[in-house]
């Protein structure tokens, strides 16, 4: 989604958020990713004027002082920037690949299952299971910090059990447009 980004392109308008707009926007945070509830008045404090970039292809970024905190297509749900993850990656559905997909995400490859469900991949099962259409952080084997965000194209049973095809739609990545966009 980020790729080719390029701020001064792809950044149409900035709008500053109305404070009611912006309880409703903490309120779906919450409701997206309950394990926020704790941290929220961190993230958004407040007194504070979060402001709206809207972007080509109807992408909305959601920005705090100098700090992207989330983003979203159309009206499609809030997808945390990389950057808060790594502040707070506990208050986020993860998933782990092997090693040897890192470089491809790391090029803007969208996550297939085989890269799931190998030796050194994690992800919930059980109880736990995400559902298709999950915003998830993704780590790597080896590694502590999310080098993705994006959306499961499919449960995690499903991956688990068909092991073919795309699993995850990575939204951002380290080192993407988004990763280096300044004011």
């Amino acid at each position: 989604m980020f790729k080719k980004f390029v701020a001064k392109d792809d950044i149409h308008t900035q709008t500053n958020v109305k404070s009611s707009v912006q309880r409703g926007l903490k309120s779906k945070l919450v409701e997206q990713f309950p394990k926020l509830e704790d941290v929220i008045d961190e993230i958004i404090p407040k007194k504070s004027q979060l402001v709206v970039l809207k972007c080509t292809d109807k992408i909305s970024l959601y920005k705090l002082d100098s700090e992207i905190l989330f983003f979203q297509h159309f009206d499609d749900d809030f997808v945390p920037s990389i950057k808060l993850v790594h502040r707070y990656p506990s208050c986020f559905p993860t998933i782990r690949v092997d090693r040897g997909a890192i470089k491809f995400i790391l090029g803007g490859a969208n996550i297939m299952c085989p890269g799931l469900t190998s030796a050194g991949a994690w992800m919930p099962s059980g109880d736990e299971s995400l559902d298709k259409g999950t915003v998830i952080a993704i780590t790597a084997e080896g590694k502590e910090s999310a080098l993705a965000v994006g959306t499961l194209l499919m449960s995690t049973d499903e991956v688990r059990n068909i092991n073919k095809g795309i699993a995850v739609e990575v939204a951002s990545y380290l080192g993407d447009g988004l990763w280096y966009l300044e004011d």
